[in-house]
C-alpha cells in the first residue's frame, strides 16, 4: 500500500472526527437545517472513503508478489509496514468501529471477495473462527492479518532451505504477535484467543525448524554398530566422529547469516538446540573417546568438545552487520 494512501486514511479519520464533533453544535438551530444536511452527507462520504481506503490495504497485500527473499529469513518489510499501519489505524479504533458499522454493506462487499480468496487458497490459519460475533472493524483487521499470513507463506517458499523457511515464518510470526501484544488498541480488536492461536503457530514453526535442521546432527550420534559383543568398532567410531564434525560445521556455515532479531526468541532457539544436542554429544564423547589409540588421535577425530559446541550454538542467529537492521 502506498504511503500516500495510508496518510490519506488518517486525514479522512481526522476530518470525520472533526465533523462529528461539529454536528451537535449546529443541530437544532432552524437556520442551520441545510448546513446540518450537508455536514451529515459529508460525514457519510468521508466514512465511505475511509472504508474503501482501509480495504485497499487488503488488495495491496494480495498484490505484493515479491520474488526476492529477505536475506537471512529476517522480518519482511511488508510485515513491518502492515503491522505498524494497523497499530496507527487502531488508534482510531472507536471512530473506525462506528464507520464500519454504519457502512457495513460496503465493507461486506470487500470482505466477501477477500474471504472467498482466502478460502480458495487456504491462506488463513485461523479459519475465521476467531471473528465470530465480533464487530465489522474487528473482522476487517483480522482479515488483513490473515492475508498477511498467506502472503508470507508464499514468500517463505522462495527459500530453498526448508529450515530457513521456518526461520522466516517464525521471525515474522513472532513480530506480528509481539506487535499485537504490545499495542492494547490492536489486542482489543483481535482478542486473546487470536493471540493464543498465533502463539501455537509460532511454536510449531520453532519445532519444524529444529526437527528439519538438528535431527540430522543427532542422527550422526547414533550408537548402533559401534560396539559388537562388547568390542568397539574403532574405525566406525572414528568415522562417526568425522561425520558429526562435518555435519555440525556445515550447519554452522549455512546459518552464519541467518537472523533472529527478537532477543527472547533467539535465546529460546539457542536453549532448545543446546538442550537436545549437548547432552547427546557429551554422552557420545564420554563413552567412545576411550577407544581412541592415543591423545593425538583423539584430538584428530574429536575436533569439538561439548563446551565448544555450546559456544558455537550461542553465536547462532546473529546474522552479519549489514543485514542486522532491526526495526521497531
Amino acid at each position: 500500500m502506498a504511503k500516500r494512501s495510508a496518510e490519506k486514511l488518517f486525514k479522512y479519520l481526522d476530518m470525520y472526527e472533526a465533523l462529528q464533533f461539529l454536528l451537535p453544535t449546529i443541530t437544532g438551530h432552524s437556520c442551520c437545517g441545510d448546513l446540518v444536511d450537508e455536514v451529515s452527507d459529508e460525514i457519510d462520504r468521508i466514512g465511505e472513503s475511509a472504508v474503501r481506503n482501509f480495504c485497499d490495504l487488503e488488495n495491496s497485500i494480495k498484490a505484493d508478489a515479491g520474488r526476492v527473499s529477505v536475506p537471512g529469513g529476517a522480518i519482511h518489510p511488508l510485515t513491518w509496514y502492515v503491522m505498524n499501519y494497523l497499530k496507527h489505524t487502531c488508534d482510531y479504533k472507536d471512530t473506525l468501529q462506528k464507520i464500519f458499522e454504519k457502512h457495513t454493506k460496503l465493507a461486506k462487499n470487500f470482505s466477501e471477495s477477500i474471504s472467498l480468496d482466502l478460502e480458495k487458497e487456504s491462506l488463513s490459519p485461523h479459519n475465521f473462527e476467531t471473528m465470530a460475533g465480533t464487530t465489522p472493524f474487528s473482522i476487517q483487521v483480522v482479515t488483513v492479518m490473515d492475508l498477511l499470513d498467506g502472503n508470507l507463506d508464499k514468500k517463505s517458499k522462495l527459500y530453498r532451505d526448508p529450515a530457513l523457511r521456518h526461520i522466516f515464518l517464525m521471525n515474522n510470526g513472532r513480530y506480528i504477535l509481539q506487535k499485537v501484544k504490545g499495542a492494547s488498541e490492536i489486542l482489543d480488536v483481535t482478542g486473546d484467543q487470536w493471540c493464543r492461536r498465533r502463539s501455537t503457530v509460532v511454536r510449531q514453526y520453532h519445532k519444524n525448524y529444529q526437527r528439519e535442521m538438528w535431527n540430522k546432527v543427532l542422527q550422526t550420534l547414533n550408537q548402533d554398530g559401534l560396539l559388537v559383543n562388547g568390542k568397539p568398532n574403532k574405525q566406525l567410531i572414528k568415522e562417526r566422529f568425522k561425520v558429526f564434525t562435518a555435519t555440525f560445521e556445515e550447519i554452522n556455515r549455512s546459518q552464519t547469516a541467518w537472523i533472529v532479531s527478537d532477543e527472547q526468541l533467539q535465546s529460546k532457539l539457542r536453549i532448545s538446540i543446546a538442550a537436545v544436542l549437548i547432552p547427546a554429544y557429551r554422552a557420545f564423547v564420554g563413552r567412545f573417546r576411550q577407544y581412541m589409540d592415543s591423545t593425538k588421535q583423539a584430538d584428530k577425530y574429536i575436533k569439538y568438545q561439548p563446551e565448544d559446541v555450546e559456544t558455537t550454538i550461542e553465536k547462532l542467529f546473529e546474522g552479519n552487520s549489514i543485514s542486522m537492521m532491526r526495526r521497531k
